[in-house]
């Protein structure tokens, strides 16, 4: 089979195409060299082939179908700081349906299952991410042991960005699993599943068949990286819909405030914010307001576009205090509700 000849060339050990982290002149995120998915004769073959095996179903659960937030809120707070995230939760709990939390390479956090745990008593509906990088495959079963124990969390399955070369020198990356074969593996624990997908990454032909191959494998919702202009998520949408696509997706809203917010964001391989948009908002006589209008009207636009079910607001806000980011986000968060005529 094509991709399981070409996985050994993957430093990631990818089976199902490339992850989000191709560069925008198609090298590897984390080795100097081409990525081995980029110039694929055919790069749709191996999509089309039979789903991940060997990841039988360990009780006999139904998967419940997850509630699709209209907003869904990333979670930005410090690592393994209870207090904060609780009080920061509190604050974005009343103005999104679901909240996001990440996976970082540069700073170890509660496990998902336990974020997952203080989200919900904290008033929030949890999204975790969960990641191959840092947990080998007996650490992502366990995980998964636990999030299905407490029914709390949608899980957000990703192969996880590659550690830089200067972060964690002394610690080994994993990789057990790709995104798409641990989709499987948390669907076969009655998980709701959510998946990533990069339209603009290359191989961008690639992208629309990867995702709906998620699907096949039993992922129920996708979570769209940013796009810098919406006839791009237009196109990446009605191509994968061209292939058979049917799971609704959230697309991503990047709110950034202040030049450290934005530089933050722009870092993120695929991650292409608009120079008109960035110069409008960090220049404006109020970057705040300027931001968040800017937030609130991509937002609108996204949702108007068949397939968005949600947007995922994402990035740092602001730079000033992670109780400011969290002000801007769910002012966000409510302009939006607002203007879709579900005011709280």
């Amino acid at each position: 089979m094509l991709s399981e000849q070409r996985a050994p060339g993957c430093p990631k050990r990818m089976v199902y195409g490339p992850c989000g982290g191709v560069r925008a002149d198609g090298e590897c995120e984390m080795v100097p060299a081409p990525c081995v998915f980029d110039e694929l004769i055919e790069p749709q073959s191996f999509l089309d082939g039979p789903v991940p095996r060997g990841l039988n179903r360990p009780s006999e659960q139904s998967t419940p179908i997850p509630v699709v937030p209209m907003v869904l809120t990333d979670l930005s707070v410090p690592p393994a700081d209870a207090a904060t995230l609780r009080s920061t939760v509190r604050l974005l709990a009343p103005s999104c349906d679901a909240v996001l939390v990440g996976d970082h390479q540069d700073r170890p956090d509660f496990p998902p299952s336990t974020l997952a745990r203080l989200i919900a008593d904290a008033g929030a509906v949890p999204w975790v991410t969960l990641a191959c990088r840092d947990r080998n495959r007996i650490t992502l079963e366990q995980e998964l042991h636990a999030l299905a124990l407490d029914r709390l969390a949608t899980v957000l399955c990703v192969t996880g960005d590659g550690r830089a070369y200067d972060v964690r020198t002394d610690v080994t990356q994993a990789f057990d699993l790709d995104g798409t074969r641990l989709a499987a593996l948390a669907g076969s624990f009655g998980l709701p599943v959510a998946v990533a997908e990069t339209p603009t990454a290359r191989p961008v032909a690639l992208r629309p068949r990867r995702l709906v191959h998620k699907q096949r494998v039993g992922a129920q919702v996708g979570v769209l990286n940013h796009v810098s202009a919406t006839a791009q998520l237009v196109e990446f949408l009605h191509a994968a819909h061209e292939v058979g696509l049917v799971m609704p997706v959230i697309a991503s809203v990047v709110v950034f405030t202040d030049q450290q917010s934005a530089a933050a964001l722009a870092a993120l391989p695929g991650l292409d914010i608009a120079p008109e948009r960035q110069e409008a908002v960090l220049t404006a006589h109020d970057p705040v307001e300027a931001g968040i209008a800017a937030a609130v009207d991509e937002a609108l636009q996204l949702l108007r576009v068949k397939g968005v079910a949600g947007v995922n607001l994402s990035g740092l806000a602001s730079a000033r205090s992670v109780h400011a980011a969290a002000e801007i986000q769910a002012e966000v968060g409510r302009r939006i509700r607002a203007a879709q005529g579900d005011p709280r």
